[in-house]
Parts: structure tokens; C-alpha cells; sequence
């Protein structure tokens, strides 16, 4: 991607069924409702740390096998069993820190669906913030989670700018379907 200026730029010179084009086109920077997509989105930015989003993006349906289609409360009940699983399942990141992350903060969402509601309405309640509050915020409930995965989660889920150039005709698309879809806008 040295050679483009932008995720947008890189996606753009890609063929329409490239993973990174695929994503960039109808999921980045696009608001999620569901807990459990937003879940999954966490997990798969705390694997992709040190390692290329594309990596994760070909290993997304090996995640979502492996985690039990990312269902909150079955990975937050996870022991050791599934923990030794996951550790040597080669279709996914094995990383012992990464797959703890991942059943401590499945029991941390049950925590603030059981306060909020949903997971969502737990970031709406926050929304908008400027970044740093956000990692602080994180910090406080999940393992795993410094600026960049924060920064990347919450862009990838709309609720920060800067998935998308203003010049990019998706950036264009999430503006105009309105304000519940303006990216790192208010909902």
C-alpha cells in the first residue's frame, strides 16, 4: 500500500472481488448495529495487531468458525479446553494474549449489555468522543486495547472519521444514507 495515499486509493486500483476491496466497499466505516458484528469487529482488530488487515480479512470465516460464530456469552463461558483449541488452530491467529483478550472481553460486553442494554448502546451513550477518551474509556473495560485497535475499531464502525477520504465515492455513499450513517457522527 506504500504506493497510495489512502485505504481508499490502495482499494480503488483493487478488483471488485479483492478482500480489502470487498471490505472497503460495504462494511468500513459503516455503522454496526448488531452486538454480536460489533464483537466480532473487536476481536478481529485485536488480532490484526502486528500483522496486515488484509491477513485477518482472508481469516474471517476461520474466526468466526473457531469462535462460535463470535456468539457473546458461549466464548465469555470459554475455559481451558477452548482455550487449548483455539491455541492450535492454524486457520487462525494463535496467540495466547490475543485468544484471552478475546473470552475476557466477551464477559466484559455481557457486563455492559446487562448495564446498557447492548453493547451499542453502551458506545452510543459515549458518543462522540475524541479518541484518547475512547483508549481510556477501553482500557477500563477490555484487555488488548491500545490506540491503534481502538482507533481502527471505532472507525471501521463509523464512529470515528477517517475510514474513508473525502473524496471517496463510499465515503459519499455512508454520508448521503443520513445521519444515522454519517460516519463519526452522532446517531
Amino acid at each position: 500500500m506504500a504506493d497510495f495515499d489512502s485505504y481508499c486509493a490502495f482499494c480503488a486500483a483493487r478488483d471488485k472481488d479483492d478482500v480489502d476491496r470487498v471490505y472497503h466497499d460495504t462494511r468500513y466505516g459503516f455503522p454496526i448495529a448488531d452486538d454480536t458484528e460489533l464483537f466480532a469487529l473487536l476481536v478481529m482488530e485485536i488480532n490484526q495487531a502486528g500483522l496486515s488487515w488484509r491477513t485477518i480479512l482472508n481469516k474471517e470465516q476461520n474466526f468466526r468458525r473457531a469462535y462460535n460464530g463470535f456468539d457473546i456469552p458461549t466464548i465469555a463461558a470459554y475455559g481451558d479446553s477452548d482455550r487449548a483449541r483455539l491455541l492450535a488452530d492454524a486457520g487462525i491467529i494463535r496467540n495466547r494474549l490475543k485468544v484471552n483478550a478475546a473470552i475476557h472481553n466477551a464477559n466484559a460486553v455481557l457486563a455492559l449489555q446487562r448495564e446498557h442494554g447492548s453493547f451499542k448502546n453502551w458506545l452510543d451513550a459515549h458518543h462522540p468522543l475524541a479518541k484518547e477518551d475512547w483508549v481510556k474509556l477501553f482500557k477500563k473495560h477490555f484487555k488488548f486495547v491500545g490506540g491503534e485497535i481502538v482507533g481502527e475499531f471505532l472507525m471501521s464502525s463509523g464512529y470515528l472519521k477517517g475510514a474513508h477520504v473525502d473524496s471517496c465515492p463510499i465515503h459519499k455513499k455512508i454520508l448521503a444514507a443520513g445521519p444515522a450513517w454519517a460516519e463519526g457522527t452522532a446517531r
